[in-house]
């Protein structure tokens, strides 16, 4: 038998992490492997049942301090994650449906009829829509509404998303709305519940399809969306809209549409986390005398007073200049590092200046480059 995988490396978290976030890794898991998903693919079934033991145990305080004092040997001393019936006693996937309800929404949130019982639930929920969305940091800082314009399926008008008249049972599945076939896999027997092919999981079929929709009760349409993102928001996490995917078939449920947020690079500042960072180049006889400048902000400029003696690359902060925090009261800070300007075109005047100045400098202790290179010889002679 090959050898198990870590629990928190299959769900690809640290071990301490919460049960929040435990749980948020195993449904994206349990989303990109589900069967319903990847049909008749044998990679993606292991991967999807790896990762249904995984959560069997670091979602059970008891299991997963056992397991994180003696690993997978742990498991096998209290009975679970070693047996020969599959993952956590699983010996196919509807116990794994019947064991994450509340994750997998009664097997109904991948578009197909309810596992747990024979008889159809009702015309199947249609899928979920995925966009991506590019937000300025102007706009996440104030958050921002958009509307956006997609494609998807919405209710046929002509048969009011019925698909048609006469409705009767289904001869496919005789009503069942699923059909099931039974497959011997390395778990053991493994029953693969599928949504009817030919009623879409209803169980009933219409004997007049309608004209307009063929009988689906949906039909490819335009739609705008409104979207109402919060200020804070960061690259990759995504605003859930329920009831704006696709329309169901026969009168299903609409799916969700998920927004996954992307951030536009910004010319002059760099965002890290609710801290902003950027670079100013300053004169340095403002870094030597001290003095203001203005600086560029999200909300406009305003004013940083600089210390006379400041160094060239002198980190200072604004405070409470940065981003919000997502649905927080707080803000973050303005990071800004001071570069000095070297001026390349001179005048004679200019010129003349700064060399006197030069002359005075050379004068002063540890300021003349011929005095340095004479202390160095001294050092290392």
């Amino acid at each position: 038998m090959a050898t198990k995988r870590d629990y928190y490396e299959v769900l690809g978290v640290s071990k301490d992490a919460d049960a929040t976030a435990i749980k948020s890794a195993y449904k994206k898991q349990a989303i990109k492997y589900h069967p319903d998903k990847n049909p008749g693919d044998k990679a993606a079934e292991e991967k999807f049942k790896e990762a249904a033991e995984a959560y069997g145990v670091l979602s059970d305080e008891q299991k997963k301090a056992q397991y994180d004092r003696f690993g997978h040997a742990g498991m096998n001393a209290m009975g679970g994650g070693g047996g020969g019936a599959g993952p956590q006693g699983f010996s196919n996937f509807e116990d794994i449906f019947s064991a994450f309800g509340d994750i997998f929404g009664g097997g109904e949130a991948f578009g197909g009829a309810g596992r747990r019982g024979g008889r159809p639930s009702g015309p199947p929920r249609g899928q979920d829509i995925q966009i991506a969305l590019t937000l300025t940091l102007k706009e996440v800082a104030k958050g921002v509404t958009k509307k956006i314009q997609l494609k998807r399926y919405n209710a046929c008008k002509t048969c009011k998303g019925e698909g048609g008249t006469g409705k009767q049972t289904c001869s496919g599945c005789n009503g069942q709305g699923q059909v099931r076939r039974v497959q011997n896999s390395f778990f053991g027997q493994v029953v693969n519940v599928t949504t009817c092919p030919q009623c879409g999981g209803t169980g009933q079929q219409v004997k007049t399809k309608c004209p307009d929709c063929g009988g689906q009760g949906r039909i490819m349409d335009e739609a705008l969306v409104q979207v109402d993102i919060p200020a804070g928001v960061e690259e990759g996490q995504y605003l859930t809209l329920r009831g704006e995917g696709h329309r169901g078939p026969q009168g299903g449920a609409s799916g969700d549409l998920m927004v996954v947020i992307h951030e536009a690079k910004d010319d002059f500042f760099e965002r890290r986390g609710a801290d902003l960072h950027c670079a100013m180049d300053v004169s340095f006889t403002t870094l030597a005398l001290g003095g203001a400048v203005r600086v560029p902000t999200l909300e406009g400029e305003v004013e940083l007073k600089i210390p006379a003696g400041t160094e060239s690359e002198k980190l200072m902060r604004l405070r409470d200049k940065g981003l919000p925090e997502l649905h927080g009261k707080n803000h973050g800070h303005l990071y800004v590092k001071l570069h000095a300007h070297t001026p390349q075109a001179l005048s004679g005047r200019e010129t003349e200046l700064l060399k006197e100045l030069q002359k005075i400098w050379e004068t002063k202790p540890n300021s003349n480059p011929q005095g340095l290179k004479d202390k160095a010889k001294s050092f290392f002679s």
